[in-house]
């Protein structure tokens, strides 16, 4: 493993951009409330993490591997989370609108390349067990998950760690939403647009370097 990679730096330089703005704003404003974002940030940073041992379990016991994927497929949620803080612009605020939009801007797209990154490297690990087409078939599953899971934070505010302080309550939660979707309409629909803009945006990451590679070829 890379000690600290290209893509570490920008991380580092977004990490050290966002920090910088969380604190001008607590200062200026004299609330810590921001301060959230680091910490949602930290979340989602943790599969991030752990995608980085994909390549070294390969070749250790199967339970390993399995217990490397379960972690990081718990945690992955936490970095798509970061972009339904978004809906804090709307609130009143003494900073500019702009301010916040850029600092709320900033933090939701560290959390797509945290989470994008890491799902790409999911892949890679997984085309080494299965068929190309079904994993690419499961991207989309994974994104439906991760998004419900999303669902579950933001609105009913779960997070990661209550899958150990507190597995029957989430459980019964998850259960009540599955047997009963049709009285659940709009948390399925939720999931589904959540899972719909997640699908579109890293589909369309994945193609943006064959994008580029296209228009230098063509001279312009």
């Amino acid at each position: 493993m890379k000690y600290f990679n290209s893509f570490d730096k920008l991380l580092f330089l977004f990490f050290a951009f966002i920090g910088t703005m969380i604190a001008f704003r607590i200062y200026f404003t004299g609330s810590p409330y921001y301060l959230s974002l680091a910490w949602n940030i930290f979340l989602g940073w943790i599969p991030y993490v752990l995608s980085n041992y994909f390549t070294y379990v390969q070749k250790k016991q199967t339970w390993k591997k399995l217990f490397l994927f379960a972690s990081w497929l718990l945690f992955f949620p936490n970095a798509l989370y970061i972009v339904t803080d978004l809906i804090h612009l709307q609130e009143a605020s003494a900073m500019p609108a702009w301010y916040d939009a850029v600092l709320l801007f900033a933090s939701s797209f560290v959390g797509i390349l945290l989470a994008f990154v890491s799902l790409r490297r999911a892949e890679r690990f997984l085309r080494k067990y299965f068929r190309p087409l079904s994993v690419t078939l499961s991207v989309p599953l994974i994104l439906f998950l991760s998004s419900f899971g999303v669902y579950l934070g933001r609105f009913d505010r779960w997070n990661s760690w209550d899958v150990i302080n507190n597995p029957l309550a989430l459980g019964l939660n998850i259960f009540s939403y599955i047997s009963s979707p049709i009285d659940n309409v709009r948390t399925w629909a939720i999931t589904v647009i959540f899972t719909a803009i997640y699908s579109l945006l890293y589909f369309s990451m994945k193609i943006l370097p064959l994008a580029i590679s296209e228009n230098k070829n063509t001279g312009r």
